[in-house]
Order: C-alpha cells, then structure tokens, then sequence
C-alpha cells in the first residue's frame, strides 16, 4: 500500500476520486497540507532578506520609535 498526496486542479476530479473510494479501490483521508505543516512564521521567513537590509529596517525602527518618544 502506497500514500499519496494529490492535489486537484477540476472539481470534476474529486468525484472521481469518491468513486474510487466507493470501489474500495482507494481510501480517501482529508488532510489538509497546510495544517499538517505547523511551523513558526520566523522558521517560514528566516533568510527571506538579507542580514544587511534587516540591519537597516531596525536602525529605521529604532530611530522611529525614539522620534515618537520626544517632547513636542
């Protein structure tokens, strides 16, 4: 026996695969791959930039933050 993941491009397709269950020639097992792959957004986006351009949002950040804290 043998899993697969698939996925549909025709609704028409799902039907299909019902009636290979139906058959009992497939078994049809909802799992959704977005839920079965629980990571961390940081894990997901780490080296999505640069070291030197995350250096230079924080520097911005940083300098924002201290403008909002003067006194006007």
């Amino acid at each position: 026996m043998q899993t697969l993941t698939i996925q549909t491009n025709n609704s028409h397709a799902i039907g299909l695969l019902e009636e290979l269950a139906a058959l009992n020639l497939i078994e049809v097992i909802n799992k959704s791959v977005s839920s079965s792959k629980k990571t961390k957004l940081s894990d997901r986006l780490w080296g999505s930039i640069s070291s030197e351009t995350a250096k230079k949002m924080n520097e911005e950040l940083e300098q924002t933050k201290n403008e909002w804290e003067r006194d006007i």
